[in-house]
C-alpha cells in the first residue's frame, strides 16, 4: 500500500494545503465513498451537498472556494486535473514484464524488443516490430509489416492489420481494430452478366495511430483505400467509435462513445465530437470545433464552431428551435380556438374539433 502525507501529494500536483498537511493518505475515492485516509475532489457545484457531507480526509478544490472551518483541502487551479494526477500516482499504468509466452506465435522475421511483454495466443506477422516496454495482451493479432512503438498497451483481442503503424505510449482497449477494410464499393449495374452488384474497391492504404493516443473498446479505425487514415497525437477515442477510411483526426481531438467519422473527413486540432454524433464524408472541421451529442454534421465547420442537431446548426439556433417545438402544441391549440371564434363571429356553423 502506498502511503503519502497530504503535503507530499499537494507538492506533486502544485497544490496548496489548507489544514493538516501531515495527514497520511492511502488513496483516492469519490466524495460519497471516501474515508479519512483518502483524497477526493470537488469541481462541480452540483455536488456541493456531497462535498459538505464527505468523510474524506482531504478534498481537492479550486483556489477561491469557500469551505467550512475545520475542513482540510488542497487548493489548485484545476482540481479535476490534480485528482487525475493523484489517481495515477496511486494506480500507475501496468508495466511490462519482459518475455514471450510459449503460446504466442511469432514469425521468425518479426522483431520483438527484449523489454516487451507478449501474452498467450498473440500472433505477430512477418517483418513486424514491437518496441520496448510494450505489452501485447492475450489474443492480440499483429499482421505483417506492422510497427508498434514503445510503452504501448494493447489489451486482449486487439487487431492491427498489415502495414499499419502504432506510435509510442498508445493504449488500445480490448477489441480495437486498426486497419480493417474501409467501406468502399462501386455499384456495377451490369455485373458482368450476373446481375447488379456492389464491386469492392481494394483498400490498399494503411492506418496510422500517432503517439499518446488512446482508443476505447471495440472501436475501429479503417485503413485508407489509398494513402493513410490518421489519428493525431494525443487524441482520445471512446468505445464503439467508427473512423472511416482516409479520415484524418488532428492532434488532441476527443471522440466520444458511438460517434462516427465518415471517410476522407478531416478534423482539426482539438475538435470534440460528443456521443453518437455523426460527421459526413469529405468534410473539413476546423480547429477546436465542438459537435454536440447526436448531431449530424453535413457541411464544413469553421474553427471554433459549436453545433448541435441534425442537420447540425449553431447550438444557439438549435436551442431556440427546440424551445419553439416545446411551445408548438400550445400555439396549435390557440390557433384552433381563434379559428373557432372567428367562425362564430362570421356566423358560420362550428366545425368539428380538429
Amino acid at each position: 500500500m502506498t502511503v503519502r502525507t497530504l503535503a507530499e501529494l499537494a507538492a506533486l500536483v502544485g497544490g496548496e494545503v489548507s489544514g493538516d498537511g501531515s495527514l497520511a493518505i492511502i488513496g483516492v475515492a469519490p466524495l460519497e465513498e471516501a474515508g479519512p485516509g483518502q483524497v477526493s475532489f470537488f469541481a462541480n457545484k452540483r455536488y456541493r451537498a456531497a462535498f459538505e457531507a464527505t468523510k474524506a480526509g482531504a478534498v481537492l478544490v479550486g483556489k477561491d472556494l469557500e469551505v467550512a472551518a475545520g475542513r482540510t483541502v488542497v487548493r489548485s487551479d484545476n482540481p479535476y486535473l490534480a485528482f487525475a494526477k493523484l489517481a495515477t500516482h496511486f494506480y500507475p499504468a501496468a508495466r511490462a514484464v519482459p518475455g514471450i509466452s510459449p503460446q504466442a506465435a511469432i514469425d521468425p522475421t518479426a522483431s520483438i524488443d527484449p523489454g516487451a511483454q507478449v501474452g498467450p495466443f498473440v500472433t505477430v506477422g512477418a517483418r513486424t516490430t514491437v518496441g520496448p516496454r510494450t505489452i501485447l495482451g492475450p489474443g492480440v493479432r499483429l499482421g505483417d509489416d506492422v510497427r508498434v512503438g514503445a510503452d504501448c498497451i494493447l489489451y486482449s483481442n486487439v487487431v492491427v492489420r498489415e502495414g499499419c503503424l502504432v506510435g509510442d505510449r498508445v493504449i488500445l482497449q480490448p477489441g480495437v481494430v486498426i486497419g480493417g477494410d474501409g467501406f468502399g464499393f462501386a455499384t456495377d449495374l451490369i455485373g458482368e452478366g450476373n446481375g447488379p452488384r456492389h464491386f469492392k474497391i481494394p483498400q490498399a492504404g494503411i492506418a496510422a495511430i500517432e503517439d499518446d493516443v488512446e482508443i476505447g473498446a471495440n472501436s475501429c479505425v479503417d485503413r485508407a483505400a489509398l494513402g493513410v487514415t490518421r489519428v493525431g497525437r494525443g487524441t482520445k477515442i471512446d468505445n464503439l467509435v467508427q473512423i472511416g477510411h482516409g479520415a484524418e483526426l488532428g492532434a488532441l481531438c476527443i471522440v466520444a462513445a458511438g460517434a462516427g467519422i465518415a471517410g476522407s473527413t478531416r478534423l482539426g486540432l482539438g475538435v470534440v465530437v460528443w456521443g453518437q454524433a455523426g460527421v459526413a464524408g469529405h468534410l473539413e472541421v476546423g480547429d477546436r470545433a465542438n459537435i454536440s451529442a447526436q448531431s449530424g454534421v453535413m457541411h464544413d465547420l469553421d474553427p471554433g464552431a459549436r453545433v448541435a442537431g441534425t442537420p447540425a446548426v449553431h447550438e444557439r439556433t438549435w436551442a431556440r428551435g427546440q424551445a419553439a417545438l416545446e411551445r408548438f402544441n400550445d400555439m396549435r391549440r390557440q390557433l384552433i380556438e381563434l379559428k373557432r371564434k372567428v367562425a362564430m363571429l362570421e356566423g358560420q356553423p362550428e366545425k368539428e374539433k380538429e
